[in-house]
């Protein structure tokens, strides 16, 4: 069911995105008086689930939900139809006219998904206003993978500044230290100032690991929930239940547990514990993995969440300044991606799924879509024959030039376009199997 549930928000999504992308052709192409053959969500190689042809324009869905796409009348596009090309240009026809009109045409797919996450974030800071962690609201610290420790921090740090510029909220600091390299970390341990540097290496390390969250807000051990078969959950352990010692040791955090349980496998662990203000002592079974079968309480849930909302006018600018600030760091990720460890780490349909909850969010949703958006924006204004960058490329070069690219050599380039595309949908969906195995 929850595949089920996330599959349906990313199809919901990548549906909404998609007619919104064809439009932005498709509406110009009409002001232009340019024929639109078809105007197609998703792709129908050998047959469509529904179509209707209203005027001259064929609209439809498609069986293949890989995107889809509007046929504009004598255009070099994804359906190679070379036939058409070959009797003379006529008035409706896209190669019949201006050099600027067509560029419009080619960039308002383009246009229209930039616009449109800027409006959805407008949306969210005026339905949902915006939530932060101000740094010192982590109160009990980081708690950090590996990567984290091997260059110095240690559970519990407080962080005070990134680069000797303030952060704002504690989410932004694996995007800083990712995407900006900063050289520096500044923080509070035990009450003594530090700081702590950054290696030059340290993206390359992080993703050769693998790792996406190296650092996270430390938090107190509680119970949330129990997987099936829990031997706290026999033992008596109830949820809300705060675990404070292990084996006689006051411990309070739940990273702290993790260590010495792994020390204790296929045996009983005493674990203390606070419910309803009175402590109490349970022995519980310790299991192969070195675990007691307790998800714990999210440590956000424990901290100080600011939030802040904003009235229809003020959710305008938020919301330009939101999309903004995820496009500038959409773009900051390309020098990370044309690496090695970086193209490890490219997903495809089951990474743009597992970004999504296993619970219907609007909230959740919009904001991924609204992402997802300014991907399709970037991804397809990039300068690859078969992509809207692609016609511009060759727009630009008429423009400039004054002469037509040859006919032979656009053909010929949106095909090696569309291998290079379907070569990288491979890789990207290849990733998501690899790991999938790889975890399982």
């Amino acid at each position: 069911m929850n595949i089920l549930i996330q599959a349906g928000q990313l199809i919901l999504s990548l549906s909404i995105l998609v007619i919104l992308h064809e439009f932005g052709h498709f509406l110009p192409a009409r002001l232009f008086k340019i024929r639109v053959e078809k105007f197609y969500l998703f792709f129908d190689p050998w047959f469509s689930l529904f179509k209707l042809k209203k005027g001259d324009t064929e609209y439809g869905i498609g069986w293949l939900p890989l995107g889809g796409y509007v046929k504009i009348s004598g255009m070099v596009d994804e359906s190679m139809d070379k036939e058409q090309l070959k009797l003379p240009p006529q008035e409706w026809e896209f190669r019949s006219k201006p050099a600027w009109q067509r560029l419009i045409v080619m960039l308002g797919g383009v246009t229209v998904n930039i616009v449109s996450a800027l409006i959805i974030y407008m949306m969210i800071a005026f339905t949902w206003g915006e939530t932060s962690l101000p740094l010192a609201n982590a109160k009990y610290g980081i708690m950090c993978d590996s990567t984290a420790l091997d260059i110095g921090l240690m559970n519990g740090d407080k962080i005070l500044s990134v680069g000797g510029e303030n952060v704002e909220d504690f989410h932004e600091v694996t995007a800083i230290l990712l995407l900006d390299k900063p050289h520096t970390i500044e923080i509070d341990r035990n009450g003594e100032k530090k700081t702590i540097q950054v290696p030059s290496d340290f993206v390359k390390r992080v993703l050769s690991k693998g790792a996406k969250g190296f650092i996270s807000p430390r938090g107190l051990f509680a119970a949330g929930d129990f997987p099936e078969k829990s031997g706290a959950k026999l033992a008596g352990i109830q949820k809300g239940d705060f675990l404070v010692a292990l084996n006689g040791e006051k411990l309070l955090f739940y990273d702290q547990f993790g260590p010495r349980l792994s020390k204790l496998k296929n045996q009983k662990a005493t674990i203390g514990l606070i419910r309803a203000g009175k402590y109490q002592e349970l022995s519980v079974p310790v299991d192969a993995d070195g675990k007691i079968g307790i998800f714990a309480v999210s440590p956000m849930a424990m901290l100080d969440i600011v939030t802040t909302h904003f009235g229809f006018f003020e959710s305008i600018p938020k919301g330009i300044s939101l999309g903004t600030k995820t496009l500038s760091n959409y773009l900051k990720q390309f020098k990370i991606i044309f690496t090695k460890e970086g193209a490890k780490q490219i997903g495809g349909f089951g990474t743009f799924a597992g970004l999504f909850g296993t619970t219907w969010d609007w909230e959740s949703f919009w904001r991924l879509t609204a992402f997802i958006s300014i991907i399709l924006a970037v991804m397809n204004i990039l300068p690859i024959p078969a992509l809207d960058g692609g016609h511009v490329m060759f727009l630009l070069y008429e423009m400039i030039t004054r002469r037509k690219p040859n006919q032979k050599a656009m053909e010929y380039a949106q095909m090696a376009g569309m291998v290079v595309l379907l070569a990288l949908l491979l890789y990207a969906n290849g990733n998501d199997i690899f790991r999938h195995f790889k975890h399982s």
